[in-house]
């Protein structure tokens, strides 16, 4: 809006101090800057010179604006400027008023010209000394916070055409920040110099309202000082720092502090509703157990479960805001390399123990460039998310690639979109700029079945400006996909905004995406041709939808090798190989998993697929095929044809292949059965293996199991391998039936 006025505060306090810092932040709103772009600087320094009073700075605005060719909106959106010195004294009053011994004059503010039309009104060094010593400001801390929390309500809304009241968010236009795409030594590097921009992360709550703002300028600030705190700790370079990875400042500022400390954040995954305590704490320390972390940070409602592990591990350990008491001291932050490890990242542990990955500063660097370059990221772009950051997509490629490549966010948590997925729609239809935001296939899939109940889409969705929905973290469906466009094409959605990717936490990130625009493209592919097998002529072909991942990313190759590592064709499936500088240097204290993987610097990512005309298309895990009788079978087929049933939903199924009676192996499936009766149960049982066996030509195991009882991976996909392992050890319970 013209002549929108954003104004933040940035007050703290603790046992020690309060007021740490205050500072508001006032921006005239991009459109008046194309308005009065060819005004001189010196206009500028005249209006907001620090040596005039207010009554001269108020003429000296108006003489200046009767000198400009502008609207009177324009001209009243100008005029806003002045307000600086109406916060300045508003403060001064207010402190004035409850601590008359302090004192204030013009000489104990300055104001900092920034770029453009940004300006920062911030106390001076004595200033803020003033306000760390004095306890006398307990009492008007809310108030305080208030003069810039209210924004342009208290300091002058009746200037701005419109726009909610109270907390801003953090702009999607920067215009006086150019845009660099990751192009920096090390992480720390491309914070900083983010930090010097408007730009920054927001947390919404559970309903998707505004909760918190956090500028980039903010986040690294706090970010040194907990690196600060770590080193007081005794923490040195290339030290593991375990983290609970909470979507929130907290985590941001601590995973970003450990970075600038040297040492290695090592990002734990939040507890989820497939287990238990104790299943929770064995997960974690599995992790660390491997990593040997020196120090170990939880969000505070996980303070029980967060010092048992660390009983157990034998570490140092504070809840987040019990590591905030700690002085942080004055020292040099170390050097960093780029070859430098900057983080280690667990894989999710889908089909063995999780592996930590070792990532570099130049790796990550050299994916987020290639990821922002992929996205053709514009000015306007604003990503929204509600991926959890334990998760390479959500760590690196919503969080991380943002930072580096300069674009605002706004975040759900994961918990919250799970209770309410449609929250965010409802984000990314707020956002005035373009939207990117990323789902594995199961995220538009709940979304699409949410919005079925919805009499108009239309009126309570605006997704017109939604400009990639990226696809990726898991086998895309396009029937999926179609679904989701049907349900939202009334709210303006676009299916040209889908865009499919493939990748890999061992990559860093991304491999391949489709550029943007293209949408989802299928082949479809007999599925003689995905067994490996001859077609039976007797029977009609069936087709399997392969989506396009699309391209390689910059500086990233693909190949994908037979068995005897032969180099195969277009449209020739095998194993898919990718080379590139973001590929990991190797698996954390594993060098026979990272010999088994690596070769020569190619990774085998341990997935199958083919390309065809430069264009990646992936079929599915290696490590997950059923092969029966020299015949292969993926189990994602077996599992889509069981949905198709009536009252099954995405993960409700689990195939895999097990050893019959008589020694031969055979496709199992386990379903979660929501029916009670035990004669709809057989029914239902003989509909499934009547399923199957359309889909494999032969008979199968068929296991109903309870509902919510097939394991996940940390991320929430379903773990076939772990299915396997707790049903063959009987720990997976399937209800008896009768023959």
């Amino acid at each position: 809006m013209v002549g929108d006025i954003w104004h933040d505060v940035f007050l703290w306090k603790d046992r020690v101090h309060v007021g740490r810092r205050y500072q508001i932040i006032l921006e005239v709103d991009d459109i008046l800057d194309e308005i009065i772009e060819d005004a001189p600087l010196t206009a500028f320094d005249l209006l907001f010179d620090n040596g005039r009073d207010d009554v001269h700075l108020a003429r000296s605005a108006a003489s200046w604006l009767r000198q400009r060719t502008m609207s009177s909106s324009a001209k009243r959106a100008f005029s806003t400027g002045i307000l600086g010195r109406v916060a300045r004294l508003r403060f001064r009053r207010l402190v004035s008023q409850h601590c008359p011994d302090l004192h204030f004059d013009d000489s104990d503010f300055r104001i900092v010209e920034g770029v453009e039309t940004d300006f920062v009104l911030q106390a001076s060094e004595k200033s803020k000394h003033i306000l760390n010593e004095s306890s006398k400001l307990l009492p008007i801390f809310g108030e305080l916070s208030a003069i810039a929390e209210a924004g342009g309500v208290s300091l002058g809304a009746d200037l701005a055409d419109g726009g909610e009241q109270g907390i801003r968010p953090t702009p999607t236009f920067d215009r006086g920040l150019p845009r660099r795409f990751a192009d920096f030594r090390t992480l720390g590097d491309a914070l900083e110099y983010a930090a010097r921009g408007r730009r920054g992360l927001n947390f919404h709550d559970s309903r998707g309202t505004l909760s918190r703002v956090y500028y980039y300028s903010e986040l690294y600030s706090d970010a040194v000082a907990a690196a600060r705190r770590m080193i007081s700790e005794g923490i040195r370079p290339s030290d593991r720092v375990a983290i609970i990875a909470e979507t929130g400042p907290n985590y941001a500022a601590l995973f970003f502090g450990a970075v600038l400390a040297g040492a290695l954040p090592t990002p734990l995954p939040l507890p989820t509703s497939f287990g238990g305590r104790e299943s929770y704490i064995d997960q974690i320390m599995a992790q660390m157990e491997n990593c040997s972390p020196s120090l170990f940070l939880f969000p505070d409602e996980l303070d029980d479960l967060g010092r048992s592990a660390a009983e157990r591990r034998g570490c140092k350990a504070y809840a987040f805001e019990e590591f905030q008491t700690i002085p942080a001291i004055e020292c040099e932050l170390p050097i960093t390399k780029p070859t430098d490890a900057c983080y280690l990242q667990y894989s999710s542990g889908s089909t063995r123990l999780p592996q930590g990955i070792l990532v570099t500063h130049e790796a990550l660097l050299s994916n987020l460039k290639a990821h922002g370059l992929g996205l053709e990221l514009k000015q306007s772009d604003r990503c929204i998310s509600w991926l959890p950051w334990y998760h390479d997509l959500g760590l690196v490629g919503c969080l991380l690639s943002p930072i580096a490549n300069q674009v605002s966010v706004d975040f759900l948590r994961t918990e919250d979109f799970a209770r309410r997925p449609l929250a965010w729609l409802d984000l990314i239809t707020r956002n005035q700029g373009t939207s990117i935001s990323y789902s594995p296939t199961f995220g538009y899939e709940i979304c699409s079945r949410r919005i079925s109940s919805q009499v108009d889409v239309s009126e309570r969705f605006d997704l017109a400006r939604w400009r990639i929905a990226g696809n990726g973290a898991d086998m895309i469906r396009p029937d999926v996909m179609q679904s989701f466009t049907n349900a939202l094409q009334p709210a303006g959605f676009k299916s040209s905004a889908f865009l499919p990717s493939y990748g890999l936490a061992e990559a860093t990130l991304v491999v391949t995406l489709m550029p943007p625009g293209e949408g989802i493209k299928v082949e479809l592919v007999e599925e003689e041709r995905l067994s490996g097998t001859t077609r039976d002529i007797s029977r009609p072909a069936r087709y399997r939808a392969i989506v396009n991942c699309g391209k390689p990313v910059r500086d990233m190759e693909v190949e994908i090798r037979g068995e005897n590592d032969e180099t195969k064709g277009d449209h020739q499936i095998g194993k898919v190989w990718c080379r590139g500088p973001s590929v990991m240097h190797s698996y954390f204290r594993n060098s026979d998993a990272t010999a088994a993987c690596l070769v020569d610097g190619w990774l085998s990512t341990g997935d199958m697929g083919y390309m065809a005309d430069g264009y990646v298309f992936i079929v599915g895990r290696a490590k997950d095929m059923i092969i029966i009788n020299g015949k292969n079978h993926w189990p994602q087929d077996i599992e889509w044809a069981v949905e198709q049933l009536p009252g099954f939903n995405h993960g409700d199924i689990a195939a895999f292949a097990v050893e019959t009676e008589n020694g031969e192996e055979a496709p199992a499936v386990l379903v979660h059965c929501r029916v009670s009766d035990p004669a709809e149960r057989v029914k239902l049982r003989e509909q499934i293996m009547a399923k199957v066996r359309s889909v494999t030509g032969m008979s199968c195991v068929v296991e109903l199991v309870p509902p919510r009882t097939l394991p996940r991976t940390s991320t929430g996909k379903l773990s076939r391998a772990k299915a396997k392992k707790l049903y063959l050890s009987g720990e997976l319970e399937p209800y008896i039936l009768a023959a």
